[in-house]
C-alpha cells in the first residue's frame, strides 16, 4: 500500500493545517474559502488515509485526537518551509494591503488602545480594516479559539499550548470623584472613602471586585451602589452623583479628560497587574501580523 503522503495533495495539507489550528469545519472552509461540504469530504479523505477521525466531537465542540494534535506542529514547519521554499519570504506591504484583523477585547482596552491604534492603521494602511469582538466568557483569550481572532488583550493570559503573549504594560489602581464631590477633599482618607457609595465595573457579572478582596483581608467592607459592565458608563455616572469609582489607573487618565472628575489615589494599597498581548503562534512569522502587532505595542506606550 502506498504511504499517507502519496495519497495526498498539496490541498489535503493545507485544509488540515486549517482544519487543526481551528479545531472548527465551518470556520476552516471560511479561511479556505471552500464551501462546508467541500471541506467535509477533504476532511472525510484525510481520515481515510490517515485512519484516524482527527476531529471528534468534545463537552465544548470538536477537539483534536491525539494523532491530531501531534501532526500540527510538524505538518505547520513543513508547510511554512515549503511555502518559504517555493515563494520566497512572505511579504506585507501596509500602504496597499487589504485585509481585515479580529481583536479580542474588553472595553477597557478599547478604550485605552482603539483611538491610537485607528489612527496608526489609517496613516499606515488605509485598505486595513479592524474588527473589535469582546472576550468570550470575560477571557479575551477565548476570542483566539471561539472567534478566530488574530490577536487578543487580556490580564493575566493562561500560558496554554499554541499562543504566544508579549507584556504590554504594568498598571495599578486609582479613584475617580466628581470634581464638585462634597465630601471629598484634597485626599481621599479610607474613612471617607469606605462611608461613600461605590461603583463597581464588573465584565463578568456578579462577585468580589479586587477591592473588595482587599478589604476582606482587613475585615472591612464598602457598599457597591452601582455594578456595570462597562467602562465607559460608570465615569459618567460617577460624573453625575456622589459615587466614587476605582478602577485602573490608565483608564481613569484617559477618562477623566471626558468629564467633570477628579482622580485621588486610593487610600490603602492595591496590587498591581500586567495587561498583555496574546497570538496564534501559527502567526508569529506572518509579516502582516508582526506589522499588526508592533501598531499595538506602539498603541499601547
Amino acid at each position: 500500500m502506498s504511504s499517507p503522503l502519496a495519497q495526498l495533495g498539496l490541498h489535503h495539507l493545507r485544509a488540515l493545517d486549517v482544519l487543526l489550528s481551528t479545531g472548527h469545519v465551518t470556520r476552516a472552509a471560511e479561511r479556505l474559502g471552500l464551501s462546508q461540504s467541500a471541506l467535509s469530504h477533504t476532511l472525510a479523505e484525510l481520515r481515510r488515509v490517515l485512519d484516524d477521525p482527527l476531529l471528534v466531537r468534545g463537552p465544548g465542540g470538536m477537539v483534536l485526537t491525539p494523532r491530531a494534535a501531534a501532526l500540527g506542529p510538524p505538518l505547520r514547519r513543513a508547510l511554512a518551509d515549503l511555502e518559504r521554499a517555493l515563494g520566497g519570504e512572505a511579504r506585507f506591504d501596509p500602504g496597499t494591503a487589504r485585509r481585515r484583523f479580529v481583536l479580542s477585547m474588553g472595553d477597557s482596552f478599547a478604550v485605552l488602545l482603539l483611538p491610537t491604534l485607528v489612527r496608526l492603521v489609517g496613516e499606515q494602511a488605509p485598505g486595513v480594516d479592524l474588527l473589535v469582538r469582546p472576550p468570550p466568557e470575560g477571557r479575551a483569550t477565548l476570542g483566539i479559539e471561539h472567534h478566530d481572532a488574530d490577536l487578543a488583550l487580556d490580564v493575566r493570559p493562561p500560558d496554554l499550548p499554541g499562543l504566544r503573549t508579549r507584556a504590554l504594560f504594568e498598571d495599578g489602581f486609582s479613584c475617580l470623584v466628581r470634581a464638585d464631590h462634597p465630601a471629598v477633599g484634597e485626599i481621599l482618607d479610607l474613612a471617607t472613602w469606605l462611608s461613600l457609595p461605590h461603583a463597581l465595573v464588573s465584565p463578568v457579572g456578579e462577585g468580589p471586585g479586587i477591592v473588595d478582596q482587599v478589604l476582606a483581608a482587613r475585615g472591612l467592607e464598602r457598599r457597591v451602589a452601582l455594578r456595570v459592565p462597562f467602562f465607559m458608563a460608570a465615569p459618567l455616572a460617577v460624573a453625575s452623583s456622589d459615587l466614587v469609582l476605582t478602577l485602573p489607573t490608565r483608564i481613569a487618565h484617559r477618562l477623566a479628560s471626558q468629564a467633570p472628575l477628579r482622580i485621588l489615589p486610593p487610600p490603602l494599597p492595591l496590587p498591581t497587574y500586567t495587561s498583555s498581548l496574546v497570538w496564534p503562534a501559527r502567526l508569529h512569522e506572518d509579516p502582516a501580523h508582526r506589522w499588526l502587532r508592533g501598531l499595538v505595542v506602539q498603541a499601547a506606550g
